[in-house]
């Protein structure tokens, strides 16, 4: 399905690009993990893109551009793209999921910021919980309670991630922190980017960020049992490798400024082993009633494109065609800015 040379590049790129990942697919079976290395490679290189691109717009435009390529079956010339388009002919993709995860980036492009703790959520459903449901689809899964659960965990992945990576955001002029949080303890967003600092304040958001994130970890369990027998401890494995970052963050009591949080080799081994065995434990189990709680409302869109995709081609809505003409003028912008740099050097 996939090109080897394609795959091969694919790999390299998640294996120096997300170490929690790249760890829990060893323990996915071959028939999952191959196609999943080249989502995680195309989605991840375009996250990069995004957030370490000098600019945002046009890094945005150009990847909506590569995945109307793709779903054209015409990809751009470049492993990830080719193996990408490979995806969506072998297991019908539901395009809303990729464009899901775009309007994510698009966000990003324009540095939107997020007033509530669902507005968080929201943001989280579209640059993590569509590669859930995406992932749900290469094991070929398409029930709504196993799409639900695979969604809960991508938020709280992606809690993780952002409780984590608070003073790293801050000094590259990021917040995802909700605003209305700041906005109770009298904080200016401008101030703390200007001196992010470990407050009492600050360590308290980081807490519940990290608090709900491990909500959504607890019940996204149960759905892990409806996946293929084979894929389960791999899921597990993704599951504690991300929630491992967030203990070690609560150990060193919520401070995500002055150093950044990571596991180690040996920690992921550790945890890869208990993955296993978790695997193992919730086969015999009995199922969980948690299994059938509605999906966050936030993520709902997510579990009915994938449960029910939709044959006609997508047409994209008013929202992030207003996101793209945002980004067009920003990109526009910042063209014409470095030409008249250029003119007067």
């Amino acid at each position: 399905m996939i090109d080897p040379a394609d795959l091969d590049h694919c790999r390299e790129a998640i294996r120096e690009g997300s170490y929690s990942f790249h760890a829990a697919s060893k323990l996915l079976p071959a028939s999952v993990r191959d196609p999943a290395l080249a989502l995680y490679a195309f989605c991840r290189l375009a996250d990069d893109e995004v957030d370490f691109g000098e600019h945002k717009p046009a890094a945005v435009l150009d990847l909506r551009d590569r995945l109307d390529l793709a779903y054209a079956g015409t990809p751009r010339n470049a492993p990830a793209d080719r193996a990408f388009a490979a995806i969506i002919e072998e297991f019908d993709m539901p395009r809303a999921l990729p464009e899901a995860l775009l309007e994510g980036l698009a966000w990003d492009g324009i540095e939107r910021r997020y007033a509530t703790l669902s507005e968080v959520r929201s943001y989280s459903a579209r640059v993590a919980a569509a590669v859930g449901a995406m992932m749900c689809v290469l094991m070929r899964v398409r029930d709504e309670h196993a799409l639900s659960r695979a969604c809960d965990l991508g938020v709280a992945m992606q809690l993780t991630n952002i409780a984590r990576d608070v003073g790293e955001d801050a000094r590259a002029g990021r917040l995802y922190l909700p605003t209305e949080w700041l906005d109770e303890i009298g904080l200016d967003e401008d101030a703390f980017f200007a001196d992010p600092r470990p407050t009492p304040q600050i360590r308290s958001m980081v807490k519940r960020l990290l608090a709900e994130a491990n909500r959504l970890y607890h019940r996204s369990e149960p759905g892990i049992r409806r996946l293929p027998l084979a894929s389960r401890p791999g899921i597990f494995a993704a599951r504690h490798c991300y929630d491992a970052i967030g203990r070690k963050l609560a150990r060193r009591g919520y401070d995500s400024i002055s150093q950044r949080v990571c596991t180690t080799g040996r920690h992921k081994m550790g945890l890869l082993g208990l993955s296993v065995m978790r695997a193992a434990w919730v086969s015999v189990m009995p199922e969980s009633a948690v299994v059938y709680a509605k999906p966050l409302p936030e993520v709902a869109f997510l579990v009915d494109a994938a449960a029910h995709p939709d044959p006609r081609p997508i047409v994209r809505g008013e929202g992030i065609l207003s996101v793209f003409r945002q980004l067009e003028a920003r990109d526009r912008a910042e063209q014409e800015a470095e030409r008249l740099t250029r003119a007067t050097a």
